[in-house]
């Protein structure tokens, strides 16, 4: 078997490890030592609550650029504060809109994701591939893994390496493939994942923050991703083809093969296509047609209506009705009890989640009501504006810095529930809409995820690698996959400046600038 080198690595040979991956092994190091997220969303909740006393004590004010009104700080620790605090618990975390978006998403996928489905869809989608394009299909395959939120994780990634054995090709480069569409294209996709609702919803409530009315629908980076989703398969293909593979070199262990999609899966999956096939056009009919049902009743257009108002609950029957199609035809699902244990199956699983959303939700409604949010947002809008400091050079600055935090916090939503409050308000307030600042987000969110220890999964791609060589670790991981981050980093910032400098918007009803 060949064994990949991994530079000047601490072997049992006693060779000096490279300074990047000590530096990476400082990082896992700290990171290992942070608290649990929901502990860290406490800890901040409370902060706010005493920084809001001193902010009030020092009179700081500033004056709103769109309205006039002058802001004052506001203290949690007085009567009313604690008040504030005491009652509003329950609410701060039922109406913190990722809550709800979540759980109603995770309904529909847990069916798909329970059935079946998901898994023979991504086998099917590499099996059939020419030879020629099994790499570009496998990164294809791992964005649109996004669907169903771990699902590449656990499937695609052992399914890349296994892919790549069974053409006679280095597992290691197969692995590498699917883990940069499944984690390094985080942020691009060719359809509405299940990350999209979550984001969507902090960056509503992080934007309600300047204007209370503003409603961001999940959709709202959809033109970017797609348009980035291809961008991301074209250089995964790139990289793997022309530096990792090379690097690997020839693969000499065992070949295994690859479990083709049985008939009945095959069955299932035209079931599905057909139950999918239906839901489009009963969608269509509800949308498309002048007065229609989901159109907005006064002034008939689709932008503004309860069509995006209730985008989730398309996103629930688009995964729900196939799911349910798939699994009675290959037998998964033979009554109604199949299909609510698959529903609970996949609320299980957001067990943590929903917990950390209560930590989550308290922080983001104390730094809403202390007006820090705001105070922050028109103090570093008029900062950037007296360095001019704004532009393509301000986004692309902003993509640095959440690649950096991301080397740190793994998981997105967390970073994004911090970063949202303070970003999304001061960029509104030099005039960018909130869409543009989440693209940002999320292109610095995902180019660092392949070589960050602290990726949740992280651990479990290093166990995949060790089931072809056990010397395999955190270091061949890192050095196998940083040319797709530098390459990632350097074409994906230059697509966002392409992107504003042409003034696109982002997703429907997500223009460049604010009106």
């Amino acid at each position: 078997m060949t064994v990949q080198r991994e530079g000047n690595q601490k072997e049992p040979g006693g060779e000096r490890r490279s300074i990047i991956l000590r530096f990476l092994d400082r990082i896992e190091t700290v990171g290992n030592k942070l608290p649990h997220p929901a502990t860290l969303f406490a800890i901040f909740a409370l902060l706010v609550v005493v920084i809001s006393e001193i902010t009030y004590r020092t009179g700081t004010t500033a004056v709103h650029p769109g309205t006039g009104e002058t802001i004052s700080a506001v203290s949690l620790l007085n009567a009313d504060g604690l008040r504030f605090i005491f009652s509003r618990a329950e609410s701060n975390f039922v109406y913190f809109p990722p809550l709800g978006i979540v759980l109603v998403a995770m309904i529909g996928i847990g069916v798909a994701e329970g059935s079946g489905l998901i898994s023979a869809l991504l086998r099917h989608l590499v099996l059939a591939a020419p030879k020629r394009l099994v790499t570009a299909a496998i990164v294809a395959a791992g964005i649109l893994s996004h669907l169903a939120s771990s699902v590449g994780y656990v499937v695609l990634i052992p399914l890349g390496a296994m892919v790549f054995v069974a053409f006679k090709r280095h597992p290691m480069a197969g692995l590498a493939a699917a883990f940069c569409g499944v984690s390094g294209g985080f942020g691009a996709n060719f359809l509405i994942g299940s990350v999209d609702p979550i984001l969507a919803g902090l960056t509503e409530s992080a934007a309600n923050i300047i204007d209370p009315s503003m409603k961001i629908n999940p959709a709202v980076n959809f033109y970017f991703m797609f348009v980035s989703a291809f961008l991301i398969v074209i250089i995964g293909t790139w990289v793997t083809e022309r530096f990792v593979e090379p690097r690997l070199g020839d693969y000499e262990g065992s070949h295994e093969e690859l479990e083709q999609v049985s008939s009945n899966e095959r069955k299932g999956l035209i079931w599905a296509g057909v139950a999918l096939a239906a839901v489009i056009v009963l969608l269509l009919l509800l949308t498309v047609p002048e007065g229609a049902v989901l159109r907005d009743p006064e002034t008939g257009g689709l932008l503004h209506s309860p069509f995006m108002d209730g985008l989730i609950t398309a996103i629930l029957i688009f995964f729900l009705v196939p799911g349910i199609a798939y699994g009675v035809a290959v037998g998964t699902i033979k009554s109604d009890k199949d299909v609510v244990k698959h529903m609970t199956s996949s609320m299980k699983g957001l067990a943590g989640y929903i917990v950390l959303v209560f930590f989550a939700g308290q922080f983001v409604y104390y730094f809403s009501e202390s007006n820090m949010g705001v105070l922050l947002a028109i103090k570093g809008a008029e900062l950037l504006e007296t360095v001019g400091f704004t532009g393509i050079p301000l986004l692309i600055a902003f993509v640095l810095v959440s690649a950096f935090i991301n080397l740190f916090v793994g998981s997105a939503s967390a970073k994004w529930a911090v970063m949202a409050p303070i970003f999304v308000p001061m960029f509104m307030l030099i005039g960018y809409h909130p869409g543009i600042t989440q693209a940002a987000f999320r292109i610095g969110d995902s180019i660092t995820n392949i070589i960050t220890p602290m990726m949740s999964y992280f651990a479990l791609i290093v166990a995949f690698a060790q089931k072809y060589n056990e010397r395999y670790g955190i270091g061949t991981i890192v050095a196998t996959m940083l040319p797709y981050s530098v390459a990632f980093l350097i074409l994906w910032t230059i697509l966002l400046a392409a992107w504003m400098l042409l003034g696109l918007p982002t997703g429907p009803d997500a223009p460049l600038h604010l009106p």
